[in-house]
């Protein structure tokens, strides 16, 4: 297999680009990410094109985005990024309680706030206690792992299991 002059590897760029940026987008959901992992896909296929039969440089670029993408999500700073933005319980629909506009909407908004709470505090063990505990009491992990005598790695799993039955649990309702 021969390596691609940079004219053969621009038109490669060009017929593949969007199905590369297309892939990322799946998996990141942000525009400027998918950007990113886009040029790091087309970077790395620069430095490793002599490894592919030109009869599959497209399966092999979107498993190459595929695999940035997985390693991009995996990455410890983006999971500290997604905590932190977790963190905070979706605000309710409509303006929140400080910036009500009329009573109504304050009681509107007072009770989804209620009924945000009341998700966390029903949840199953033992998602429930940990949830209550990281969600609406504002303890940290070792704090946490140290009151119910369970390892710091086991509480985060579970704030991280908490965190996506209630995501379910909010979308659902926000559908009906």
């Amino acid at each position: 297999m021969c390596r691609l002059n940079n004219e053969q590897f621009a038109s490669l760029m060009r017929q593949y680009q969007r199905l590369v940026y297309t892939v990322c987008y799946q998996f990141v959901h942000d525009p400027h990410t998918a950007e990113d992992l886009t040029q790091d896909t087309f970077l790395s296929a620069w430095s490793n094109i002599d490894r592919c039969d030109p009869a599959y440089h497209k399966q092999w670029l979107v498993r190459v985005a595929t695999n940035k993408c997985k390693d991009h999500l995996k990455s410890a700073w983006v999971r500290r990024v997604q905590a932190q933005q977790d963190d905070q319980l979706p605000e309710p629909r409509g303006a929140p309680p400080g910036d009500a506009q009329n009573p109504e909407e304050a009681l509107i908004a007072r009770e989804e706030a209620g009924a945000l709470q009341n998700m966390v505090r029903t949840l199953r063990e033992p998602y429930g206690s940990v949830a209550t505990m990281y969600l609406l009491e504002h303890k940290t992990v070792p704090v946490i792992a140290q009151a119910l005598g369970r390892p710091e790695k086991t509480v985060q799993n579970q704030i991280f299991r908490a965190k996506v039955i209630l995501r379910q649990q909010i979308l659902e309702r926000r559908q009906a």
